[in-house]
């Protein structure tokens, strides 16, 4: 088992570094532009992710804002 995970891992490694590999020679023509359709996905799903992130953070912070404005409107209101 053990030389089983060494041989995919050195096969992913060649893969990855452009060179000639198990898994690279069995690759038909179209799954080349596959990998990059795959790719391009996977980076703008990321970039999406990021945004999100920045809009939660806006949204939190605004949130904490309204409700600061609200407390200090609570406590000086005679």
């Amino acid at each position: 088992m053990p030389g089983e995970s060494g041989e995919s891992e050195q096969a992913g490694e060649s893969e990855q570094s452009g060179e000639p590999g198990k898994l690279g020679e069995s690759l038909q023509p179209g799954e080349a532009g596959e990998l990059s359709l795959e790719r391009r996905r996977l980076a703008e799903e990321k970039k999406n992710e990021r945004y999100v992130w920045w809009y939660l953070a806006y949204f939190l912070f605004g949130i904490h804002l309204v409700a600061f404005v609200m407390i200090y409107a609570v406590l000086h209101a005679k």
